[in-house]
């Protein structure tokens, strides 16, 4: 949002926004079963743009469900707590916000992404929204791993590996503490002559 924010206002000419983490659990925690790490990288401009942002959301609040104090080597987090008061709550009033505010419904997207704690969470919620599998299978990339804040930026790039011109792609992320924010995206026309220059997503997943 800050990235685009500056080219928007005209203060840059282009602007990168990154999504990266390396997530970390402690020994027989269950952040240690899903841990991993990854990110994405996007350059935002108003030339040559890949996909166009349509419309942006954002949903935060004072939940503090996942937290490290000072001098800690691991991250703690509220159990079960992390669900349906931080992760479900965030991710769906978002979602649904960004929704009301345009006047789209599931079935306009050819493509939803959803950060992934976990392979479950996003399908649940994804469901609970109204979207279908097939629009959500692509952006699940449940082999990486929760890379937190390289999560759905990750599964958007998988989307935009094999995205079409006009497609509209729906992604909510969630950051713990907590807030999420949704953006909704159309493939532009130059998307397809750039997809086979850089290894995709699944490639490097499947030949790591």
């Amino acid at each position: 949002s800050v990235a685009m924010a500056m080219v928007d206002s005209g203060r840059v000419e282009y602007a990168m926004g990154i999504g990266a983490d390396t997530s970390q659990g402690a020994a027989n925690d269950a952040l240690e079963f899903s841990a991993s790490a990854g990110g994405a990288a996007y350059i935002f401009g108003k030339e040559n743009a890949l996909a166009e942002v349509l419309h942006t959301y954002s949903f935060t609040s004072d939940t503090p469900d996942f937290w490290r104090r000072e001098g800690e080597f691991y991250p703690r987090h509220g159990g079960r707590f992390t669900g349906e008061p931080a992760y479900f709550h965030h991710v769906m009033s978002a979602t649904q916000g960004i929704l009301d505010r345009t006047g789209m419904k599931p079935s306009d997207f050819k493509y939803a992404v959803f950060h992934m704690p976990n392979g479950k969470f996003p399908q649940q919620v994804g469901k609970k929204l109204g979207f279908t599998s097939e629009q959500m299978e692509q952006g699940i990339v449940n082999l990486m791993g929760n890379t937190y804040s390289g999560s759905s930026p990750t599964g958007l790039a998988a989307i935009l590996d094999v995205a079409e011109p006009e497609d509209l792609i729906l992604i909510t992320s969630f950051g713990s503490g907590a807030g999420s924010d949704s953006f909704i995206l159309k493939a532009t026309d130059l998307l397809p002559q750039r997809q086979d220059l850089a290894p995709k997503v699944r490639t490097m997943l499947d030949n790591p």
